[in-house]
């Protein structure tokens, strides 16, 4: 087993008995927001890979101890003095779907899934984040990052990105 995997492993151990010894009893919170690119998907999918986001992400730059975009490559990313591991767990670029597994140390776990559907000469990109706190400080980040419109003005801001990632690259 891999250092990487280790830590995955133990983080998530040492997360699920801080939560079950815990009198919080968060439950997984999920939103969904939905958006247009006017690009195909076969053009746009690449870009919800780990390395892909680099093009249009500021300061992405995922660590990738372990695959790249596969079902299970493992990968890191840190800001500022915040680390979380990710996992892929699914990955199906022909049917234009990619899940992530996300671990936020001391904070959250989560899953990431990214569907794209192609409409005409463009896509419909959705993008659903299902969140846990795992510490009174996650359940908040949960809370504050999933409502309406922080969730929405973040999506948007995807959009925006890619569009300019996309333009920039014709």
């Amino acid at each position: 087993m891999s250092k990487i995997h280790a830590s995955l492993l133990a983080a998530a151990l040492v997360a699920a008995v801080i939560r079950s010894s815990d009198a919080m009893t968060a439950e997984p919170a999920s939103r969904t927001r939905s958006f247009h690119l006017d690009a195909p998907c076969a053009r746009v999918f690449s870009l919800f890979t780990p390395l892909g986001e680099r093009a249009w992400a500021p300061g992405w730059n995922p660590e990738l101890p372990s695959g790249s975009e596969e079902r299970g490559s493992v990968f890191r990313t840190r800001s500022r003095d915040t680390e979380t591991l990710w996992i892929v767990a699914d990955y199906r670029p022909t049917e234009g779907r990619v899940s992530y597994a996300r671990l936020k140390q001391g904070s959250n776990f989560g899953l990431v899934d990214v569907e794209c559907r192609d409409v005409g000469g463009g896509s419909d990109i959705s993008v659903r984040y299902t969140l846990t706190g795992v510490s009174a400080q996650g359940d908040a980040f949960v809370r504050d990052f999933l409502a309406e419109d922080a969730y929405a003005s973040f999506i948007d801001e995807w959009q925006r990105s890619i569009s300019a990632a996309l333009s920039a690259s014709k």
